[in-house]
């Protein structure tokens, strides 16, 4: 990331923009940096802005206590008045989540696209939730942040297998290092369910992106999300998973930023 702004806290919040276009700020999910965004980046550059950045907590950005979901909300906005006043969003994941509370709060936001949100659609999950937050604040709050990855991977649905080889893996130290701001997605997440009444005050358009090959509920969970704001448009991409593929999900963001 090659240039900073500041938060309205203070925070610094370090980003690049690829492309000479329109401005598309790319809100990454759970321990991700903005260099995971920058595949998509590249795709989107062609007649796009794209603005990978990294959330806080995060990469070369800065990080203040105490965290709030309204602090990452105004580094969105932050972002926005560095790259000229206006920006589309587009959210991976958790990051999904936090760029439609982004929209509903009200920023310069032009539109929105989302990639899985992991909501659920009824409560037959919350004491599951619950249970994962009071176990992950308990973990950090011990210094484990190995554990704190294995747990959040465990909820993801990865078999015991593939996390003890990522505990293996020469990236596992990054992991661990970001491993505090697992907290943060999950504060953006809220109850987990998909949040209905917040959606419905969102007044740009949103298009939600599910992949074919994926669980059916993360299908219905981007549906839901679609129905939820007035202007919505849901779409699948035949064979993809929730690691989707740039090449395939650059056109139709690119389609749709460009509308």
């Amino acid at each position: 990331m090659d240039k900073k702004t500041n938060s309205h806290d203070g925070t610094p919040i370090a980003y690049e923009r690829t492309g000479t276009g329109p401005a598309v700020i790319l809100v990454s999910g759970a321990l991700a940096a903005g260099s995971s965004m920058e595949p998509l980046a590249a795709r989107l550059s062609d007649g796009l802005g794209a603005v990978p950045y990294d959330r806080r907590g995060r990469g070369a950005s800065g990080d203040t206590a105490p965290y709030a979901v309204a602090r990452e909300v105004e580094d969105i906005a932050a972002l926005i008045d560095a790259v000229g006043g206006s920006a589309a969003l587009y959210g991976m994941s958790s990051g999904a989540a936090l760029a439609l509370e982004a929209a509903a709060s009200g920023l310069a936001v032009t539109r929105v696209a989302v990639y899985e949100p992991p909501f659920a659609l009824d409560d037959g999950s919350g004491e599951e939730r619950a249970q994962y937050t009071r176990q992950l604040s308990g973990l950090l709050a011990d210094g484990r942040n190995g554990d704190a990855v294995e747990l959040f991977m465990s909820l993801t649905g990865m078999p015991a297998e593939m996390i003890a080889d990522a505990r293996r893996s020469p990236w596992w130290p990054d992991m661990e290092a970001v491993a505090p701001t697992l907290v943060y997605d999950d504060a953006a997440m809220g109850d987990g369910l998909v949040p209905r009444e917040r959606l419905a005050s969102i007044t740009v358009p949103v298009l939600a992106v599910a992949g074919g090959a994926s669980p059916a509920w993360m299908r219905e969970a981007a549906r839901a999300v679609a129905e939820a704001v007035p202007d919505g448009t849901y779409r699948t991409l035949e064979g993809q998973t929730h690691a989707v593929d740039p090449d395939t999900l650059g056109p139709p963001l690119g389609e749709f930023f460009s509308a």
